[in-house]
């Protein structure tokens, strides 16, 4: 029985010794076996046979570059610009590498790695549209907007039906201070959703950067017809009322975005200017230092309560908030002319002349746009 029993055993062994070696030959990896497993959607196993074959071929460009591929669809755009950067410098010329490479940066966030690649794509081939179109959004991503204007124009004439890319070409248009190219793009979004609150706020900005306020009114005042409580929309009616020192409407624009979002600090900044104008100083340094108690990145308020301290005789403090409105907008020469008059009133006279001769050498244009104060939320880059 035990004899019997051993040579089975035995028997067995043979049996798998001889196996062995053509079930290794099955299992070889393939090109063909790599993209089956693709097809079916087992990206995992495809992503593991190109990588066995990449290690048996470390020359082989294609192989490279499918695996990339299969990276890409996993979303591990890191790896996938690995794997598309080894083909590009083992075959150069290899077709839709390049284009591939770019997306893998740009669906990173990598824009200026991404502008590259598509600008060498159309550098053989002028006419991809896919090319240009992935190009102006990449500037887009990189805020390079008038860039984007450039590229995304075009590939939007050629869509009239892309929402998403209209809307990308509309706020590009609209922060390189395009306005009626903005304003255009605005208008054809509307047409297909007219109740968008977010484009109705938008167009609104646009109007602004026109100087055609009371329109810039309607548009926002439309938005919060459709949806009252959008994050901002009080602020922008608000903030246009302001720029037409139409300060009661601001003032109960700017009271009502506060009932929204009590921690809006650009309206408690604004309220506080309101206050400084009308003289009530006690009040307006309430609202200014709670507004920057929030963010410290408004030099309006900082301005204001430099002046408020100033009349206050508080010059020290004074000097404190008008540094930090320099160093938020050096350019800005209302900010060097209130500190010049603190620094004279402390008598500082050479610091008070320097700054005084900041102010003669600016010839600065502020940026009092709606657009540069508030930002609508972007749509979407497309994936």
């Amino acid at each position: 029985m035990r004899s019997s029993k051993a040579e089975w055993i035995a028997v067995a062994l043979l049996l798998m010794s001889c196996l062995l070696p053509s079930r290794a030959k099955a299992q070889a990896p393939s090109p063909e076996s790599a993209i089956t497993l693709e097809r079916q959607g087992k990206l995992s196993e495809a992503e593991q046979v190109w990588r066995a074959i990449v290690q048996q071929n470390p020359s082989d460009a294609a192989a490279f570059a499918s695996l990339g591929v299969v990276l890409s669809k996993e979303r591990k755009y890191d790896e996938a610009a690995t794997a598309y950067e080894k083909a590009i410098v083992l075959n150069p010329a290899l077709p839709g590498v390049q284009l591939n490479l770019g997306l893998a940066e740009f669906k990173q966030g990598h824009f200026q790695e991404s502008v590259a690649r598509f600008r060498a794509v159309l550098a053989v081939d002028p006419n991809n549209l896919q090319a240009a179109t992935l190009l102006g959004l990449s500037y887009y991503g990189a805020k390079r907007f008038t860039q984007a204007v450039q590229y995304l124009e075009p590939a939007a004439k050629s869509d009239p039906d892309n929402a998403e890319l209209h809307q990308v070409l509309a706020q590009s248009c609209l922060f390189a201070k395009n306005y009626s190219c903005a304003l255009d793009q605005f208008r054809l979004i509307l047409q297909k959703s007219p109740d968008s609150a977010a484009t109705h706020m938008l167009s609104g900005e646009a109007l602004d950067g026109l100087q055609r306020t009371p329109e810039a009114i309607d548009e926002f005042q439309a938005a919060a017809k459709v949806s009252p409580r959008e994050p901002n929309v009080h602020f922008g009616i608000g903030y246009l009322y302001w720029k037409s020192h139409q300060y009661n409407e601001a003032k109960r624009e700017f009271e009502k975005e506060l009932t929204v979002d009590p921690e809006q600090a650009l309206s408690l900044a604004y309220l506080g200017d309101i206050a400084m104008k009308e003289n009530n100083s006690d009040e307006a340094l309430s609202l200014l230092r709670k507004a920057v108690g929030m963010t410290n990145d408004i030099q309006l308020a900082y301005i204001d309560m430099g002046a408020v301290l100033s009349e206050k005789g508080k010059y020290k403090d004074a000097v404190a908030a008008l540094q930090r409105a320099v160093e938020l907008d050096p350019s800005q020469p209302d900010a060097h002319y209130r500190l010049a008059r603190a620094y004279k009133a402390m008598g500082r006279i050479p610091e008070s002349q320097q700054e005084y001769a900041k102010v003669q050498e600016l010839h600065h244009e502020s940026d009092d746009s709606l657009a540069s104060k508030i930002a609508v939320p972007p749509p979407p880059l497309p994936q």
